[in-house]
């Protein structure tokens, strides 16, 4: 239909709109702040169809009729040097329009050209699936099979005698009917977990956790469209390291000094008691300005990544966000000691715009 033609060049229109302001969006905070639970609200620049619209018969053509500079151009318009009064129409507004964090995905995939992600490990997330198996004779209308009701109508009709090929009217009643039949199958589903962890010591101001929170928004966005069966868990830290919610995790700041490797236990700590590493595809994150206790507390570091982060994971992203108070020491640490291994993903985000160029920085490799 004519209306569905147009509807998806809309929504290709659209798309394109998104890829071209994806840089944009993704410095926004105020873009996480729109979505639901499958969906995000995106403001779009106003869509205008051109058309024709007649002009008054007593006016001119275009470039005909006298006039000087500084005429009216026509009424309630103003020639240069002029000012009009205050107007009482509608200013022009950017239109806002749901887009599913599934399709969201797919136009960060097309735009940072991220690779699909080959899960590993066995399946033991079980989903319920229906599947439709078979027809019986009896069942809610939203099921019934218009095909099947008509076959057995038409077969009736002939066997009884009624069916008249030269008024082939064929009436089903109610013994015609047939609808679908199913049953609900478990099915297993790839799993995964993101395990976030944040420096809140008081190095990190609110501005560093922002694009915290923007950027794990997006790689959230991502890995979810990659896994059916997602979980996430979230570790803060300063001197000592605790589990907390996403709530608690985006808007806590504590004054203490920095221990990482207090993050680093805690984290191997939840992998070894709830996500073996044969079952599951893990994925560590940590955000910090790169501050640490001491020299001795990074070396720990390095032999907890070394030893039992990296063997029970998919990769290890480290994000170091730039603070004025911060050295940002702790990734050229890690640069030194994990100079090629692929499962070490480094990003240095200096500010909101960088958060484009991290995102595929973690996500590009498709591990």
């Amino acid at each position: 239909m004519r209306i569905d033609q147009d509807h998806n060049r809309f929504r290709q229109i659209v798309r394109g709109k998104i890829r071209k302001e994806l840089r944009r969006y993704m410095a926004n905070g105020e873009l996480i702040g729109k979505q639901g639970d499958k969906q995000v609200r995106i403001p779009v620049p106003r869509i205008d169809i051109p058309r024709f619209r007649l002009g008054s018969r007593e006016q001119g053509g275009v470039g005909q009729g006298p006039g000087e500079a500084g005429d009216s151009l026509g009424p309630g318009e103003e020639g240069p040097g002029q000012g009009g009064k205050a107007g009482s129409d509608e200013g022009s507004k950017e239109l806002e329009l749901d887009v599913s964090l599934e399709e969201l995905a797919e136009i960060m995939a097309e735009e940072l050209a991220l690779p699909r992600i080959e899960p590993k490990g066995e399946q033991r997330i079980v989903a319920d699936k229906v599947k439709y198996t078979g027809i019986r004779s009896t069942g809610p209308e939203s099921l019934r099979h218009h095909k099947r009701s008509f076959k057995a109508a038409l077969k009736r009709m002939i066997s009884t005698g009624e069916y008249d090929p030269n008024r082939p009217v064929i009436i089903p009643r109610r013994e015609d009917m047939r609808y679908r039949s199913w049953e609900v199958k478990e099915t297993p589903t790839t799993n995964a977990v993101i395990v976030y962890m944040m420096d809140v010591s008081g190095s990190m101001g609110d501005e560093q956790k922002e694009i915290v929170r923007i950027e794990s928004f997006w790689i959230d966005t991502w890995l979810r469209s990659q896994y059916k069966g997602l979980e996430s868990r979230y570790i803060i830290h300063d001197a000592t390291a605790r589990e907390v919610d996403a709530h608690t995790f985006f808007h806590t700041r504590e004054s203490g000094g920095t221990m990482i490797s207090s993050a680093y236990k805690l984290c191997v700590e939840i992998l070894e008691r709830d996500y073996p590493a044969d079952q599951w595809n893990v994925y560590p994150f940590h955000f910090s300005d790169g501050d640490n206790w001491s020299v001795d507390d990074t070396a720990l570091c390095i032999r907890l990544l070394r030893d039992q982060v990296l063997t029970r994971c998919n990769m290890f992203g480290y994000g170091q966000v730039e603070s004025p108070y911060g050295s940002g020491q702790f990734l050229k640490d890690l640069r030194q000691h994990f100079p090629a291994d692929p499962k070490v993903v480094l990003s240095e985000i200096k500010n909101r715009d960088m958060i484009y160029d991290s995102i595929r920085t973690f996500l590009g490799k498709g591990l």
